[in-house]
């Protein structure tokens, strides 16, 4: 979801068919009543086609597809290069932070290196049955990628933002989704760089690293 430069309601969703019943929550029954929402669902366009001058910040919501196809599409790779770049905020949930795997900062190291990530777990994958099944494990890659993989309980929503990138926000759990997805839309309002402020009440652990 890349979010335009105008209103907090202009957005601009970029987001695979994935509404399976038992993933409803409140939030996303919102989402589908809303008809806004839905025309712009209906009207996504390729990433290819996203000129990233155009958004203040992007948001990487999760589920099993991004780890096929975002985690290898050079498209989205640069995206997210652009937006670090450029000092935009990029938020990943769930399994989304796989889609850095390839990603690099502008010294041509892994944008996860030594920095303090998060996504869905190991022991998650294995308790849904899929450790055999997904192309690779966000844990085990953030890991490999050099990142400092921290995580509350299996199921529990939990957010990180490293001091060293603040405007690089990561998480996992309903509430992390929630808060994240909200964080750049905050950021803009208020040109703050700390975009977790306002995520307290939401039921959620947040680990903010400070800068070295």
């Amino acid at each position: 979801m890349a979010q335009n430069k105008t209103t907090p309601r202009d957005l601009r969703v970029d987001d695979p068919k994935s509404n399976e019943p038992d993933a409803r929550t409140d939030a996303t029954n919102r989402f589908n009543a809303d008809a806004e929402a839905q025309a712009k669902l209906a009207s996504t366009e390729k990433l290819s086609s996203v000129n990233p001058q155009d958004f203040n910040g992007i948001f990487y919501p999760g589920g099993h597809g991004p780890l096929w196809d975002l985690a290898e599409d050079p498209a989205s790779i640069s995206l997210i290069e652009t937006f670090i770049g450029a000092d935009r905020p990029v938020a990943l949930v769930c399994h989304a932070p796989g889609v850095l795997r390839h990603v690099k900062g502008p010294n041509g190291k892994p944008i996860v290196e030594g920095k303090e990530v998060t996504g869905f777990t190991n022991t998650e994958e294995e308790a849904v049955g899929l450790t055999r099944i997904v192309p690779f494990l966000v844990e085990d890659e953030l890991a490999a990628q050099g990142g400092r993989f921290t995580r509350a309980d299996d199921w529990a929503s939990y957010v990180v933002q490293d001091g060293s990138e603040p405007r690089f926000l990561q998480g996992n759990g309903t509430a992390a989704s929630i808060c994240l997805e909200q964080g750049p839309v905050r950021r803009r309002q208020s040109n703050a760089l700390h975009s977790l402020e306002g995520c307290s009440g939401l039921g959620l652990k947040v680990s903010i690293q400070p800068a070295a």
